[in-house]
């Protein structure tokens, strides 16, 4: 199976992705820093069409095929806004953006694997397509031709995504395997998503200082704000995953809970569950649905959908949820506290719409 998804240009816009709207960007200097910035995500959009082509067939349909889906660029977005603390959308900063957006893209494949989930950015899943085997492949060659583009931007920059490619295996590793005994499991998941989310987002923060010529005294505090934006990033994502609205999240409603994966709201179900018997009888309840889910991919009888959808909801609903919203908010603002050291301006301002549009997003 082969599928036709047009792969286009996309014209990233900092002021319509982070909604800059006059009123907050309405100077003539602030004008020209958000231009500068969607030109430069321009040209990483450029490079992202030309990095990602093969001259083998399956390789390059199957590399291609989630940068053709869609995606948010915020890893790009975060270098070129740090970026302008120095001198901009210089060549090495638009290079590791590539190489950063390319790392993430290439770990969704190996994701979706683990995860067996069957949508990704509104289409089937790689391994839905072509099968494990397969993504996996597309997954490692994404991650080479991530290494290749970072080789050309100097030794720090080779050890910076081996640490980071080091950080992505070990939070894979230990999501997978689980939390040992006597550890908590929230500040297990909480390190996971550090690792997992947090690691190549800091990455992506620290790059933007790195190329673009920035004060050195600056790495410090993006790398906490991007560490911790990650974090409260993914904790909305575990929100999004109840959302009942497909067409805004691209998947089913309880896609990671229908296969099994871990999230903050389920975590503190559990941990409720343990002192109030009406948690501890929706816990159960959702525990033998999951269960069935699973085994109806075994080829026992399917689930009931509506069902499913009913035990969703409940969870939606359920103060766990908006617990899970008000955790991601704390870190948001611990992300911000990391910027008090760097000057008033528009690349503050911008960081600061970046970190409440992180919370406040649906998809």
């Amino acid at each position: 199976m082969n599928p036709s998804v047009p792969l286009t240009r996309r014209s990233s816009s900092l002021s319509s992705s982070l909604g800059l709207g006059e009123k907050l960007f309405a100077s003539p200097a602030d004008r020209r820093f958000v231009q500068s910035v969607d030109d430069g995500l321009e040209l990483v959009e450029q490079g992202l069409l030309r990095e990602i082509a093969f001259a083998d067939e399956i390789a390059d349909a199957t590399t291609r095929y989630l940068l053709a889906a869609g995606g948010k660029r915020v890893r790009p977005t975060l270098t070129l806004l740090i970026a302008q603390l120095g001198d901009g959308a210089t060549p090495g900063i638009v290079a590791s953006a590539q190489a950063t957006e390319i790392t993430h893209l290439a770990s969704l494949y190996h994701d979706d694997v683990m995860d067996e989930a069957q949508m990704r950015r509104g289409v089937p899943s790689a391994q839905t397509v072509w099968g494990n085997n397969v993504a996996i492949l597309a997954g490692d060659l994404l991650f080479a031709r991530a290494s290749t583009i970072v080789s050309g931007l100097g030794q720090e920059a080779i050890l910076l995504q081996a640490e980071t490619f080091e950080r992505l295996c070990l939070g894979q590793l230990h999501e997978t395997v689980g939390p040992r005994e006597g550890d908590d499991p929230i500040a297990h998941y909480i390190d996971v998503l550090g690792d997992k989310t947090g690691s190549l987002i800091s990455t992506a923060a620290r790059a933007g200082v790195m190329f673009s010529g920035a004060p050195r005294e600056y790495l410090a505090p993006v790398a906490e704000f991007g560490e911790k934006i990650g974090i409260a990033f993914q904790l909305i994502d575990d929100v999004i995953d109840l959302s009942d609205q497909a067409e805004e999240t691209g998947k089913r409603a309880g896609t990671d809970l229908r296969a099994g994966v871990v999230t903050l709201p389920l975590l503190y179900l559990r941990q409720e569950a343990q002192t109030d018997m009406e948690t501890a009888a929706l816990l159960g309840v959702i525990d033998q649905v999951v269960d069935a889910t699973r085994a109806a991919e075994d080829g026992a009888d399917p689930v009931d959908e509506a069902e499913f959808a009913e035990i969703v909801r409940r969870l939606r609903e359920h103060e766990v949820t908006d617990r899970t919203r008000r955790e991601a908010h704390r870190w948001a603002s611990e992300a911000l506290a990391a910027l008090e050291a760097l000057p008033a301006g528009p690349v503050k301002k911008a960081l600061t719409r970046f970190a409440d549009r992180v919370v406040e997003r649906s998809a």
